[in-house]
């Protein structure tokens, strides 16, 4: 099973553990990955880790694909994968509509159709076959619309890139997943319960048989944090108040993904009232009603012969690449140790 190392977001300063990053990469670790909110962007720290590191793949977990158009994330992608040797994972993600809307400006509409266009655009770049061109809802290139000089004609990199720069998708909803199995190389999970892997692998499948594609063509990558001790409720708590947060406020009501997700895996009851008392504006009710199977089924923690029964189940599960969240070396060599 192949292992990488997840940094996430920057908070208020941001810095870049490098010790970790390079002890990961002395470990085997496959791939560092770097996320973005609404603060520090994800390429940047990964140009700064691949001037640091020679082997380990860099990764975006993910590139919101509202705040740069696709030719721009085309050129941002082969020109660090150029610097880094071949070495870059192009995650991209829609990410939701308080960060489409509320951040970058844009409304919140047909996001399949968007991800699909923004990702043809991508590959036609990276592939370099003839001009890049595009008629579909989300962009027309060259532009012709409103305001269009008409002096636009179809361009051809300039950057002789890698022609098959993978491509994973940060996706969580049915047909989302069944997109990223069609057209990407690999998807990203915010969370996965290693026992029901059927609930997503029904969607990969359907994006697999229409793409004409073989399961062992797709990396399954999901995320989860590793925390080695003996208290567990200490451990538990900071997850808990994650998933609290994911399955009470990433959405409405009436559409929330990871909710709807934690349902099919078992905990339908206990997602609702999570969901009911986050909603209500109590959130450390909703908090509290995390249970802890739900938080040891989707993360690694406790002593190190507690993590190796765990990882045991997540070695029989379908995910291929274990996308990890440590804060220190010791976790780091644990998971090398039981897993690599």
């Amino acid at each position: 099973m192949k292992l990488g190392l997840m940094l996430g977001y920057s908070g208020k300063r941001l810095s870049i553990d490098m010790d970790l990053v390079k002890e990961a990469e002395s470990l085997g670790y496959h791939s560092v990955w770097t996320a973005e909110a609404w603060g520090s962007d994800a390429l940047t720290p990964l140009a700064w880790i691949a001037a640091q590191t020679s082997t380990i793949k860099l990764g975006t977990g993910i590139m919101q694909i509202p705040g740069r158009s696709p030719a721009n994330a085309a050129m941002s992608a082969m020109t660090l994968d150029a610097l880094s040797d071949g070495r870059f994972i192009m995650g991209l993600g829609t990410s939701g509509p308080q960060v489409v809307e509320g951040w970058h400006g844009q409304p919140f509409s047909k996001p399949l159709t968007w991800m699909r266009e923004y990702i043809d655009i991508v590959r036609q770049i990276f592939r370099r076959e003839a001009p890049m061109s595009f008629d579909g809802v989300k962009y027309q290139i060259p532009y012709t619309g409103p305001g269009s000089t008409g002096q636009g004609k179809p361009l051809k990199s300039i950057l002789h890139g890698r022609p098959d720069i993978p491509i994973f998708t940060g996706s969580m909803a049915p047909k989302s997943q069944a997109m990223s199995a069609e057209l990407g190389d690999g998807c990203l999970l915010t969370c996965m319960h290693p026992e029901h892997s059927e609930v997503s692998e029904v969607n990969f499948r359907r994006g697999l048989e229409k793409a004409g594609k073989t399961r062992d063509q797709f990396t399954l990558a999901p995320t989860m944090a590793v925390a080695i001790g003996d208290d567990l409720d200490r451990l538990r708590f900071p997850l808990k108040a994650q998933l609290a947060l994911y399955i009470g406020g990433m959405g409405s009501k009436k559409k929330n993904f990871y909710k709807d997700y934690i349902c099919k895996v078992g905990f339908e009851a206990e997602a609702e009232a999570i969901q009911d008392r986050f909603l209500s504006g109590d959130r450390n009710g909703a908090i509290g009603l995390v249970p802890d199977e739900l938080v040891d089924a989707v993360h690694l923690i406790g002593s190190k012969e507690r993590v190796r029964d765990q990882l045991e189940v997540w070695k029989e599960s379908s995910a291929d690449l274990l996308l990890i969240g440590a804060v220190d070396a010791e976790s780091l060599r644990t998971l090398a140790e039981l897993a690599l």
